[in-house]
């Protein structure tokens, strides 16, 4: 690929490439399918720039991912590239890809519920007042499970029990 193929080829083939670049913390999962790629663009000098935004502000695994956006690219001879980061607006769970959802329960976890359109500032409220929507299994497809912990191998993620077939399986938290 030289910088003088057209922009928009270039682009398309760069979201190609970072299709197949997996997320550190969840490999079964792209960083497209996760919706961490927000943009690809190319500025007036001609080098590609790749708008990221991380899953949130401290996640361990944004200067890796990065690292291997930026490879990929370097690989594919779709350079010169950089990685952009922009953290507004946040990123939120409904930006996974519904073929990402399919992945992470293909996985063994259970993909977040979709957070509504009238998501609020965050207040204090009696949790038991709240009721949790029902996180249906990955394995088995049973919903009757039950939170066993609020965090799993990482923040982004709750450790849940199936009641039917008494598997362990992570849910990813709607943020």
């Amino acid at each position: 690929m030289t910088l003088a193929a057209p922009v928009h080829e270039r682009c398309e083939q760069a979201w190609a490439v970072l299709a197949h670049v997996l997320d550190p913390e969840v490999p079964a999962l792209s960083v497209c399918d996760l919706g961490l790629v927000r943009d690809i663009e190319v500025d007036a000098a001609g080098t590609l720039a790749v708008v990221l935004t991380p899953t949130y502000s401290g996640c361990p695994a944004t200067e890796l991912i990065e690292r291997q956006v930026l490879e990929a690219i370097d690989a594919a001879g779709l350079g010169p590239a950089r990685v952009e980061l922009r953290r507004a607006p946040a990123w939120s769970s409904d930006w996974i890809s519904e073929e990402g959802r399919r992945k992470l329960r293909e996985y063994g976890i259970a993909p977040p519920h979709l957070a509504t359109s009238d998501t609020q500032p965050v207040r204090f409220v009696n949790r038991q007042a709240l009721a949790e929507p029902a996180v249906d299994c990955p394995h088995c497809g049973s919903a009757q499970t039950t939170r066993v912990s609020a965090f799993g191998s990482t923040a982004c993620k709750a450790l849940y029990k199936c009641l039917s077939c008494l598997e362990p399986f992570e849910y990813f938290k709607p943020i």
